[in-house]
């Protein structure tokens, strides 16, 4: 039994030491790519919190930091992502009936926050890309907005950030 035991173990260790670029966050990262350099990621969209420039170049930071093994480096990186906050939009959503039978208000609203990056892969530039990410959060407007907004541009973030590292690193 133990030998049997210690077959498996050593088969197990086979097949992942064979998966040398895979990471279980999904990263398949050449082995030759050591660095990644972020750079800050401006607001240039005309609403939104004030906060959303630092805010977005922090997530996206400590998420590769996270969930790769590159070093993060100020500039010239293998890897190089860097970007700007194109748009932030609250739009209605559903509307309510009002009285006599109108529509009244807007009972739900949306955010929407896009973001334009670009991915540089100095290694290999077959997998550069210059796009736009793009997500959004609904929610009811009898809530307090301002109350309730800093958790939706995080959570709005989140999401961008790992669509944004699917697209770069793990080529999804």
């Amino acid at each position: 039994m133990r030998i049997f035991s210690l077959l498996i173990l050593i088969i197990s260790l086979g097949f992942a030491s064979g998966c040398g670029v895979y990471s279980f966050t999904g990263a398949s990262i050449s082995p030759d790519v050591k660095t990644i350099s972020i750079g800050t990621f401006y607001n240039n969209a005309p609403l939104g919190p004030s906060n959303m420039s630092v805010l977005f170049t922090e997530n996206i930071k400590d998420y590769f930091q996270q969930n790769t093994s590159l070093d993060l480096v100020d500039n010239n990186g293998d890897l190089q992502i860097e970007g700007y906050i194109s748009n932030y939009t609250i739009t209605p959503v559903a509307a309510t009936v009002g009285a006599q039978g109108q529509a009244d208000f807007s009972a739900l609203s949306r955010i929407t926050i896009t973001i334009s990056a670009s991915y540089t892969n100095v290694n290999d530039p077959t997998f550069d890309f210059d796009r736009s990410f793009s997500f959004f959060k609904d929610f009811d407007n009898s809530a307090n907005l301002a109350a309730q907004e800093e958790a939706f541009v995080e959570e709005i973030f989140d999401q961008i950030v790992l669509d944004i590292f699917n697209a770069s690193v793990a080529n999804w």
